[in-house]
């Protein structure tokens, strides 16, 4: 299997977008999965590497990154070291990130014999199950999408009230990473972006739009992300897939750092659901 680790791909700002390929070197054309990691997330997170290395061995061509303005850099992808850029990311920029990857992929002439352009599955975690549901709705080179604990609603996740006030006049709020203990700034030209641009970033009208297999997964214990958002999802898109874990987690029994060579039982149910999925 080839591993191509932290390739540096040039989207449409100024920061990179540093990105991986997992795949059987084979010179046969392979269906492609393109990954979108979430909120204070990255490419190498917890067990992603693992999944990553589960689905390059069953024959797809399996691409993960960074969002370009996720926090990392191209010397150090792991963790945020560069949390300027962290405050100053947006949803329209993710979005148009994972466009210049999977163009980039598309595009590259080093890879046009491992890859079937025919068949492209977005999958997306959290925040990132959200994108890859918008792209999904926008772009007709997708041949399927999966959510894995993914949002329904991004508008219903900003602050309200006094608290967006004090955003407002203040320009930036902090939460901390639990973690590495960071205080993780967020400009107000996130929720500005958003307000710009809440056609575009509406997922309840993209997924109603979706015609394409689209499976939802999500763990009923989930606090980060409740279970009824992808509840929601499938009421959108009766035509959607919803499969349920029972006891699941937001990160399904993952977390950063991952020391096991094996996914946790309730990924590899996430694993086998998804595989399941896509080979119908």
């Amino acid at each position: 299997m080839k591993q191509v680790k932290n390739l540096l791909i040039k989207g449409n700002c100024i920061k990179p977008i540093v990105t991986d390929y997992f795949y059987k070197n084979n010179r046969q054309q392979k269906p492609i999965i393109i990954f979108c990691h979430g909120y204070k997330g990255f490419k190498d997170w917890g067990c992603w590497n693992l999944i990553a290395e589960h689905f390059a061995q069953l024959g797809y061509f399996f691409v993960k990154f960074n969002f370009s303005y996720n926090g990392g850099t191209p010397e150090q992808p792991i963790d945020f070291p560069d949390l300027e850029a962290f405050g100053n990311n947006n949803l329209s920029q993710e979005l148009d990130d994972l466009n210049s990857v999977l163009d980039h992929v598309l595009e590259n002439n080093h890879l046009q014999q491992e890859i079937n352009k025919k068949k492209i599955t977005l999958i997306g975690h959290s925040r990132g199950g959200g994108i890859v549901t918008l792209k999904a709705a926008q772009d007709p080179r997708m041949s399927s999408v999966v959510s894995w604990a993914g949002v329904s609603d991004y508008e219903d996740r900003f602050p309200k009230g006094k608290v967006l006030d004090e955003w407002r006049k203040t320009g930036v709020y902090f939460i901390e990473n639990s973690r590495t203990k960071q205080k993780m700034p967020h400009y107000f030209q996130f929720y500005e972006d958003f307000i710009a641009n809440k056609e575009r970033l509406n997922i309840q009208k993209a997924v109603k739009k979706i015609t394409i297999p689209h499976l939802i997964i999500h763990g009923t214990d989930d606090a980060a992300v409740p279970v009824q958002e992808a509840k929601n999802l499938h009421a959108w898109n009766p035509n959607s897939e919803l499969y349920l874990l029972n006891g699941a987690s937001h990160t399904f029994g993952s977390k950063h750092p991952w020391f096991a060579n094996s996914l946790t039982f309730h990924l590899q149910k996430v694993m086998e659901k998804t595989i399941r999925f896509l080979e119908k």
